[in-house]
């Protein structure tokens, strides 16, 4: 299990899925976009959702458990990038969740 560390908020995810997040954040952070992020919470967490608003001034910290950068794939960023430039903000969606957002 990976992390997201964000002005001291720790939020776990898989290290697969961390790495898409990233992608889509940096992306959004980098051209000055501000944004909410949510995601569902572990059942071990209370279960429900969680949502923080991202802001490029706040610092924001990735750190993977593994010692290898898993395969991208590109569907699920493309997912990922259109939940983000949605009214909602980005959703920590799965994988397999791409198909259903077609």
């Amino acid at each position: 299990m990976g992390s997201l560390t964000y002005d001291k908020f720790t939020i776990e995810f898989d290290d697969r899925m961390l790495a898409h997040l990233q992608i889509v954040i940096v992306q959004k952070l980098r051209r000055g976009e501000s944004f909410v992020f949510s995601w569902r919470n572990a059942p071990e967490a209370g279960d429900g959702r969680s949502a923080i608003w991202l802001h490029e001034a706040i610092p924001l910290y990735f750190r993977f458990s593994g010692s290898r950068s898993p395969e991208i794939n590109v569907q699920w960023v493309a997912a990922l990038t259109r939940t983000a430039n949605g009214s909602q903000g980005l959703l920590a969606i799965g994988e397999s969740d791409v198909r259903t957002l077609g």
